[in-house]
């Protein structure tokens, strides 16, 4: 069975630093980097080639800043873009 490829992209200049991505990774493909960013925040970045797109790291950002991708064999494709969130919202997924 072929291993499911992901990616991740982090909008780098709106992140807090919180690590709750680092922290619901299950493939430690995440990282604080020992940057910072405009605001003075330390960002998370992909550090890992071993991510799933299992998009644990996009449903925990409370800034919604984080797309996750996963590879199709013909692109890659957004699984979760999840932005504006202003009050509790339920979401659900369809894994074939």
């Amino acid at each position: 069975m072929a291993k499911i490829r992901g990616h991740v992209s982090i909008k780098i200049e709106n992140c807090k630093g919180c690590e709750l991505c680092i922290e619901e990774c299950p493939q430690h493909s995440l990282e604080m980097s020992l940057k910072i960013n405009q605001n003075g925040y330390h960002y998370a970045v992909l550090v890992e080639d071993n991510c799933t797109g299992c998009i644990n790291c996009a449903l925990v950002c409370p800034e919604a800043i984080i797309t996750v991708y996963r590879e199709s064999k013909k692109k890659k494709e957004p699984v979760a873009v999840i932005s504006n969130v202003t009050e509790n919202i339920k979401i659900s997924l369809d894994i074939n």
